[in-house]
C-alpha cells in the first residue's frame, strides 16, 4: 500500500471518529431563545449525502414540523451534487427526522404550547452518519434581540479593556 492510499484512510477514518459540522445556523440562536435540544437523524438519499460530504447546505430558512406522529425537517437547502445524474434529488425537499418516541412525544407536546418551534441549529456528521441538531425554540421579540446585542458587546468591551490592562 502506498503511502498516498494511506494518508486517505487515517484522514477518513478521523472523520468517521468525531463530528464534523457540514453547516450551523448561527440566525436561529439571534432570533429565537433555545429552550432545548435534541441530536435527530436524517433520512437521506445517496446524492444528499455525497453533496453534504462535499460541505454544501444551508440551514437558514429551515424548521421542523410534525405529519401525524412524525417530525419531518422543511426548508433546508443541500443542492444538487454535481456529478448525479437524473436520479439527483431536489435541493429543497422534505426530509424525515428520525428521534426515539419519547422525544417526538415530548416535542409534540411542547410545539403545541404557544409561540414554541422546531428549528434546525446545525449539520453535521459522526461516525460516518448525517445528524441534525434541533433546538426546540421560542421567538425573540426585537427588543430581546437588541438587548442580547447589547450584553454581547458590553461584555466585549469588558474583555478589551482587562486586555490592555494586563499589557500596561
Amino acid at each position: 500500500m502506498s503511502r498516498a492510499a494511506g494518508g486517505a484512510k487515517s484522514r477518513e477514518k478521523a472523520s468517521r471518529d468525531g463530528k464534523v459540522v457540514v453547516a450551523s445556523n448561527r440566525k436561529a440562536r439571534h432570533d429565537f431563545t433555545i429552550e432545548d435540544t435534541f441530536e435527530a437523524g436524517v433520512a437521506l438519499m445517496g446524492t444528499e449525502v455525497k453533496a453534504l460530504r462535499m460541505g454544501r447546505a444551508s440551514l437558514v430558512d429551515g424548521w421542523a414540523s410534525f405529519t401525524g406522529d412524525e417530525l419531518w425537517l422543511e426548508g433546508v437547502h443541500i443542492p444538487e451534487y454535481v456529478s448525479g445524474n437524473w436520479t439527483n434529488h431536489t435541493p429543497r425537499r422534505r426530509r424525515k427526522l428520525l428521534l426515539h418516541r419519547r422525544e417526538l412525544d415530548k416535542l409534540a407536546h411542547r410545539t403545541r404550547e404557544s409561540g414554541h418551534t422546531i428549528v434546525p441549529l446545525s449539520l453535521y456528521f459522526k461516525d460516518g452518519r448525517a445528524k441534525v441538531e434541533i433546538g426546540l425554540a421560542k421567538g425573540k421579540r426585537e427588543f430581546d434581540k437588541r438587548q442580547a446585542l447589547r450584553e454581547r458587546q458590553d461584555q466585549r468591551d469588558a474583555e478589551r479593556a482587562l486586555g490592555q490592562r494586563d499589557q500596561a
